[in-house]
């Protein structure tokens, strides 16, 4: 969630000083675009994941204090509610084993944390959405002790000026007059870091918007929400209603949510940036005392600190991210669509198809948003989050050089036939061991075959464990939850465990 925020409400009252600070930010990542100030490429990749704390009967936690005690590592961060922690695994180039090295890494840490959470009564479970978490465990109670997440929710709360409610139809239905913003905490991410240079920063961002659908598709792994089954990717819709700032007037005026697919192709990050301050009011408007212009002219290099906190605001699938490592500042792209799990098996083969599938997008002599419509791309989003595994998207397809035409096709067609190719293609071109590739890329190429993601699993158990035993709903999907979480710790892919 970003950076600690300390602020009083005399700090947060000013913003017509925190208005300009951000546009001076802009005005400063302008010239230092143009002047090419940044680093150089170095194909780096990061990976955050968010996990869910549960106990040995699959039912939440409310304890990542305690947990992050025990495990005592700076890997390891609060999340929004307190039944949830993150972890960050620390960048590194894409290439050679990398995806290999990634594994051991992930599955060593994650093996550790669990061993000390349940020193202190918890698991890690690494799903999209905890299946038995309830309304109960999402008051503003169980908010995790963090300066900004108390003010981030005081402020959505007063720009919407009424209560927080959720209105989902999928499979079944769930309206709930009245949330706090925690339950955006249910939705637990994956999120994928790529460097890139800024002339290549908007070919990589395009490329990544047009593919979320398809990702969605693939990884879907929240089908449950509240008891209830909704879509098989319900973190999107939840996180769009539960963190909305605008009241049922704005929307109608056509203004836009906090949480945002975007609405067009861009030519640059700084067009990104720029949407942020023109179409989006500060939820934390609070200022530091640097003067980027100053520390720019002076050959320094500037924090951009009010931009980088306004941009950690807004939650675009695909984030623009302004940092400085080592005293060199950079760009990257924040692939954010994802859920978590089922496996570090399953989360590296998510990683793979997109680093590779998003090299051959970036690079192609007719990109794919020259013959993608922006709304298309998000309708694939949309069909990828509600309809999982089963989705049809639209995709150029056929036709000579590369001139398709657009064709609704199954999801799982698509990857078979042309994407997957694609992200070999561009596995190979990241210099990426040939074993590997064919390993992670593997998963994704039974998960079609089979027609088995995260989602489809958790749906097809709960469904059986009630034909079979009669248990009801919440019996279902708590039984379900603890089969889950014992999978989960075999690593092997999911697309190989057992349903019912």
């Amino acid at each position: 969630m970003g950076e600690k925020v300390v602020a009083t409400r005399a700090e947060l009252s000013d913003r017509q000083l925190y208005r300009r600070k951000l546009q001076l930010c802009l005005d400063v990542l302008e010239r230092m675009l143009r002047e090419e100030r940044f680093d150089r490429p170095k194909a780096m990749i990061g990976l955050e994941i968010e996990l869910n704390l549960a106990d040995e009967q699959g039912m939440p936690v409310l304890g990542n204090a305690q947990v992050l005690g025990s495990i005592a590592s700076s890997d390891f961060q609060t999340e929004l509610g307190q039944f949830n922690i993150e972890v960050n695994i620390a960048p590194r180039r894409l290439g050679g084993h990398v995806l290999e090295e990634l594994r051991e890494e992930i599955d060593t840490c994650l093996r550790y944390a669990d061993r000390k959470a349940a020193e202190v009564g918890a698991r890690i479970v690494m799903v999209g959405i905890l299946p038995t978490l309830d309304l109960d465990h999402t008051g503003i109670d169980a908010m995790s002790r963090n300066d900004r997440y108390t003010l981030l929710s005081d402020q959505i709360l007063a720009a919407r000026g009424e209560d927080i409610a959720l209105d989902i139809q999928g499979v079944e239905h769930l309206a709930v007059e009245s949330v706090s913003m925690v339950a955006e905490a249910a939705a637990t991410s994956l999120q994928l870091h790529l460097q890139v240079t800024p002339e290549r920063f908007a070919s990589v961002w395009n490329a990544a918007q047009a593919i979320c659908g398809v990702q969605l598709a693939l990884g879907a792994n929240a089908p449950f929400l509240f008891g209830r089954e909704l879509w098989r990717e319900t973190r999107p819709v939840l996180f769009q209603q539960a963190c909305d700032t605008r009241s049922a007037e704005l929307k109608a005026q056509g203004v836009r949510p906090i949480t945002w697919f975007g609405e067009r192709w861009v030519d640059s990050a700084h067009d990104l940036f720029a949407e942020n301050l023109k179409y989006f009011p500060a939820l934390l408007p609070i200022c530091d005392d640097e003067d980027p212009a100053k520390v720019y002219a002076s050959g320094g290099v500037p924090r951009l600190g009010e931009m980088r906190l306004h941009n950690g605001t807004i939650y675009r699938w695909n984030r623009p991210v302004y940092d400085v490592a080592d005293g060199v500042p950079h760009l990257r792209v924040e692939n954010r669509c994802l859920p978590a799990g089922p496996t570090v098996a399953d989360t590296l083969a998510n990683a793979a198809f997109y680093y590779g599938l998003v090299r051959v997008l970036a690079e192609q002599p007719r990109p794919i948003w020259t013959r993608l419509p922006f709304e298309k791309a998000d309708e694939n989003f949309q069909a990828g989050a509600r309809y999982g595994i089963d989705a049809v998207q639209y995709w150029p397809r056929g036709g000579r050089g590369g001139r398709g035409q657009l064709t609704p096709v199954a999801a799982t067609e698509l990857v078979l036939h042309d994407l997957l190719p694609l992200a070999h293609q561009g596995l190979d071109e990241w210099g990426v061991e040939p074993a590997d590739r064919d390993r992670y890329l593997g998963i994704i190429e039974q998960r079609c075959l089979r027609r088995t993601n995260g989602a489809a699993w958790q749906a097809a158990t709960v469904h059986r464990l009630r034909e079979n035993y009669g248990m009801d709903p919440q019996a279902a999907i708590a039984a379900m939850t603890r089969r889950y979480a014992e999978y989960m710790r075999t690593g092997e892919p999911v697309h190989t465990w057992p349903v019912g």
